[in-house]
């Protein structure tokens, strides 16, 4: 029997982060995880096929106007926003492990 290792970032889930997640989700964006690093930070990360050939700056254009429907303080705990294609985490495996 194999098993399957669990990103150590799930573990730092909370209810907060589920919320961005299912907004972001229900938005229409392929994967979405989301964690709480500390009690100031929340760290995002939306993964779809738009964002491939666009800049940072439209990338997070399509996904900021979503975040802005979150509880204010929720918005500024949002430190990190890492949005990518899925081609380009598979080009760089390393990018998607570091979240």
């Amino acid at each position: 029997m194999t098993q399957t290792a669990i990103p150590l970032w799930e573990a730092k889930r909370t209810n907060e982060s589920r919320q961005v997640e299912e907004l972001l989700k229900k938005a229409g964006f392929d994967q979405v995880d989301v964690y709480r690093y500390n009690s100031a930070s929340i760290r995002v990360r939306v993964v779809d096929a738009q964002f491939a050939g666009l800049s940072l700056e439209k990338r997070n254009a399509l996904i900021e106007p979503h975040l802005e429907r979150l509880p204010e303080r929720t918005q500024a705990d949002i430190i990190d926003l890492f949005a990518a294609a899925p081609s380009e985490l598979r080009q760089s495996p390393r990018r998607s492990e570091s979240f």
